[in-house]
Order: structure tokens, then sequence, then C-alpha cells
């Protein structure tokens, strides 16, 4: 029954016409139609079949209609969303670490014990961000944003890069972090951030298999 299957992405192919990556979009509309041939084997109306195919995937002119929409879309907002997030998230901590070594507020040095007593819960958050920054680009742009994914990676990594390099030359004080500054913490975090870009491309491809 591969007659439907040919016939609905040659309209699809027609449709988005020179569009970037149309090769990928091709093949993953193509794995989607398998799934449904197998669901509906027993059929061998092929008029039938391609009218299920629409039915469940929308008509070529549909989705090509979507995927062009998609294209002409701007990344660059999304993209600074993402960077000042995670600017917020290093800058707030840069903060609270800051003012608790400065100040001995009863209040602040209760946060602090707080969090440092939380610090893999705190990882799993954070490697939650950065899945859901994978998500959101993958859903928003599909196979289109793959160099967007990379760029936002990199700008918003910078953060975490400084962080470290100032932490390992010992231009912040290692007494500021006690007690989370310990070996089996730093190894955590090197593997955290070794992980990270895994993560958000499990989170990008997650997105965009959403978008279809």
């Amino acid at each position: 029954m591969e007659r439907p299957k040919n016939r609905f992405l040659e309209q699809l192919e027609k449709g988005l016409g020179d569009q970037l990556d149309i090769e990928e979009i091709l093949r993953e509309y193509a794995s989607h139609i398998d799934e449904i041939l197998i669901e509906s084997f027993e059929c061998q109306d092929e008029e039938t079949v391609f009218n299920l195919i629409v039915s469940r995937l929308g008509s070529p002119e549909e989705i090509a209609q979507v995927w062009r929409e998609e294209f002409s879309v701007t990344p660059s907002n999304m993209k600074w969303v993402f960077i000042l997030l995670n600017i917020l998230f290093f800058g707030g901590g840069s903060l609270l670490t800051l003012a608790h070594n400065l100040y001995q507020w009863e209040w602040l040095s209760a946060i602090w014990n707080h969090l440092t007593a939380i610090p893999t819960l705190i990882a799993f958050l954070y490697l939650f961000f950065w899945a859901l920054l994978g998500y959101e680009i993958g859903k928003g742009f599909g196979h289109n944003g793959r160099a967007l994914l990379r760029k936002t990676f990199l700008l918003s990594l910078i953060p975490n890069l400084l962080l470290m390099v100032l932490t390992v030359f010992q231009l912040i004080p290692h007494s500021w972090f006690a007690p989370l500054l310990t070996k089996t913490f730093i190894i955590a975090c090197i593997f955290f951030t070794i992980i990270l870009y895994p993560i958000t491309w499990i989170g990008y491809r997650w997105g965009r298999k959403a978008s279809i």
C-alpha cells in the first residue's frame, strides 16, 4: 500500500517548495505514515487509506502552509528569553551568595542553608530548564530550529562557564560556596555540564515530534 503514501509525500513536497531541510521533513512524515499503514493493513482501498492519512496528519496543503508559516517566524525573541532566564538564574544565585557572605541576616542564612541542603534537586530542576529550552525550540520551529538550538545553547552556557572559571581560579573565594564546594560536587557539576546539550537535544527532538 505504497501508492497512498507516495501520493501524500509528493503533494507535501510540492507544497513545501524549497524549504530548508525538506528531506528530513518528508522522512519524518513518512515514518508517521508507515505507522498508519501498519494500523490499517487490512484495508485494501487506496483512496480510503489516503483519506485516513489525511484525517490523522492533515492534508498536504495544510501541512505545507504550517511549515511555511513556521519558517517565516523570527526566532530571536525565543532565543533571548532563554538566555535572559539563564542569566537571571545565575544572577539571582550570585546575588544570594554575595549577600549571604557579606551580611549576617538570619532569614538569608536560613534560605541559604535550605538551598545548600538540596543541591541534587536544584541540579535536576536546572536540567529540566535545558530540556524545556530544547522542547520549546523544537515545538516552535521544528526542523528549522537546529541552528537556533545550537546558538541559544552556546550563548546560554556563557554564565555557567564564567562562574566555573571564576571559581577554579579562586577569583571567587571557595569559602563562599561552603558547604557545597566539595570534590563530589565539583565532579557532579562537570558531569551535569557535559550532559546539558544531550538533554537539550532530547527535549528538542521531543518538541519537534510534538509539532507534527
